[in-house]
C-alpha cells in the first residue's frame, strides 16, 4: 500500500492537471454532475486491462527471453533500432497504438538487462512509430473509429484515404531512425545464465490479453476486465500492487480538464465559426487543438461542427506527433520509460516531425486534390 500511495503523491503530472482542473473549474460555465460524464470509461477500462496484462506477462519474465533473443539476433544497433520501430507501426495498425506500445515497451526495456542501448530514444521512436502506423486503418486509434463511424467510408476506402499519408509519414520516420542510431556493434553483457520465466502467469497471462482484446471487438471489456481483477487477486495479488495506477488518475484528469476547456465561455463564443472555415484553416486548427487538448478530444470536438473529410482526419493524426499531449500515445509510452529526461529528450524528435508532416501533409493533399 505505501507504494501505491508513493505513485500519486510524487506524479507531478497528475498534480499539474489538478491544479489546471481547479482553475477552469473556477471560469468554465457546467454542473458538477456532467463532470463523470466527461471521462471516456471505455478507454479507463481498457487501459486498466492493459496495465494488469501488461504487468503479468513482464512479471512472468518472459520479456527477458525474449529479449535475450533479440540482442543474440542483432548486432548492431541501427538495424535493431529500424526492426522495434517498424514492428511498432505495423502491431498498431491492427491491434490499436496504445496494445502496441503495452507490447513492445516492456520488451524493450528488457533490452537493457543484455547490453548498453539508448532504451529511452528507443522507447521515442516507437512513440512516434505508432502515431505513424496507426493512422492508416478505422482501427488503428481512437480519432480513426470516431471518424470512421461519423462518415460513410467502407474499410478499404478509409485506408486508401490514409495511406499516401501512412506511407510517407512511414518512410520518413524510418530515414530518421536510420540517422539517430549508430551503425556500431551492440555492447552486449557478459550473461551467460539463460533468464528464468514464469510459465503459468505467462500463459494465464497471454490467454486473459486474448480474451481481453477480443472483448474490445465484442464490447464486453468490463465483463473481461472483472474476469482479470479476479484471476490476477486469486493467482497474482504481488502483480496489481506494481501497476501503475497514478496514469489512470491522469487520464481521468486529462478528460475532465478537456471537458472544461471546452465549457469556457470564450471557448463557446468562437465554436461556431469552425463550420465555415476553409480547409487550410480546418487543417491548422484540428494540428494545433491536438497539441493543447489530445487530438482524440480535439477530433470529438470538431466533428460536431465539420464532416468526417480526408483534411480532419489527416490533420488530427499528424496532431499526434509535436508536444507531449498531442496523442495519449505518447504520455503510456513515456511514462512506461521511467526516465525523467525522456520527457524532454522526447520533443527534440517529435517537434521537427511535426513541422515535417504538417508542411508535407498538406503538399500531399493538395497534390491528390
Amino acid at each position: 500500500m505505501p507504494q501505491l500511495l508513493r505513485s500519486f503523491l510524487h506524479d507531478s503530472i497528475l498534480h499539474l492537471l489538478i491544479v489546471i482542473g481547479v482553475v477552469l473549474a473556477c471560469l468554465a460555465d457546467f454542473r458538477w454532475a456532467d463532470l463523470p460524464g466527461a471521462v471516456d470509461w471505455h478507454t479507463i477500462i481498457t487501459l486498466t486491462g492493459l496495465l494488469i496484462l501488461t504487468k503479468g506477462l513482464e512479471t512472468s519474465g518472459y520479456f527477458d527471453v525474449l529479449g535475450s533473443r533479440l540482442i543474440a539476433r542483432f548486432r548492431h544497433e541501427r538495424a535493431l533500432a529500424l526492426f522495434m520501430v517498424l514492428a511498432a507501426a505495423l502491431l498498431s495498425t491492427f491491434l490499436t497504438n496504445d496494445v502496441a506500445l503495452f507490447i513492445l515497451v516492456p520488451l524493450t526495456l528488457t533490452l537493457r538487462k543484455f547490453s548498453h542501448l539508448p532504451i529511452s530514444r528507443l522507447i521515442i521512436f516507437e512513440a512516434l512509430a505508432v502515431n505513424a502506423g496507426s493512422l492508416l486503418t478505422p482501427v488503428g486509434n481512437p480519432q480513426n473509429i470516431l471518424l470512421w463511424s461519423h462518415g460513410k467510408l467502407s474499410v478499404i476506402a478509409f485506408i486508401v484515404q490514409m495511406l499516401p499519408l501512412a506511407v510517407w509519414l512511414l518512410l520518413s520516420l524510418m530515414v530518421l531512425t536510420w540517422f539517430s542510431f549508430s551503425k556500431r556493434s551492440i555492447d552486449k553483457h557478459d550473461n551467460p545464465e539463460q533468464p528464468q520465466w514464469q510459465k503459468p502467469l505467462f500463459i494465464v497471462s497471454v490467454v486473459l490479453y486474448l480474451l481481453f482484446i477480443a472483448g474490445l471487438e465484442l464490447e464486453i471489456t468490463g465483463w473481461i476486465l472483472l474476469l482479470i481483477l479476479a484471476t490476477f487477486l486469486a493467482m497474482a495479488r504481488p502483480v496489481l500492487m506494481r501497476i501503475d495506477w497514478s496514469l489512470l488518475a491522469v487520464f481521468i484528469a486529462m478528460f475532465i480538464d478537456v471537458f472544461l476547456l471546452t465549457r469556457l465561455p470564450v471557448m463557446q463564443a468562437h465554436f461556431d465559426a469552425v463550420s465555415h472555415f476553409g480547409q487550410g484553416q480546418l487543417y491548422l486548427l484540428a494540428i494545433g487543438l491536438s497539441q493543447v487538448i489530445s487530438n482524440v478530444p480535439a477530433t470529438i470536438l470538431l466533428l460536431q461542427k465539420v464532416p468526417p473529410t480526408d483534411v480532419l482526419a489527416w490533420a488530427v493524426n499528424i496532431g499526434g506527433f509535436g508536444l507531449l499531449p498531442g496523442s495519449l500515445a505518447n504520455l503510456i509510452a513515456l511514462r512506461m520509460a521511467k526516465d525523467r529526461a525522456v520527457w524532454w529528450r522526447f520533443h527534440l524528435f517529435s517537434l521537427p516531425l511535426l513541422a515535417w508532416s504538417m508542411a508535407s501533409g498538406w503538399l500531399l493533399l493538395r497534390l491528390l486534390s
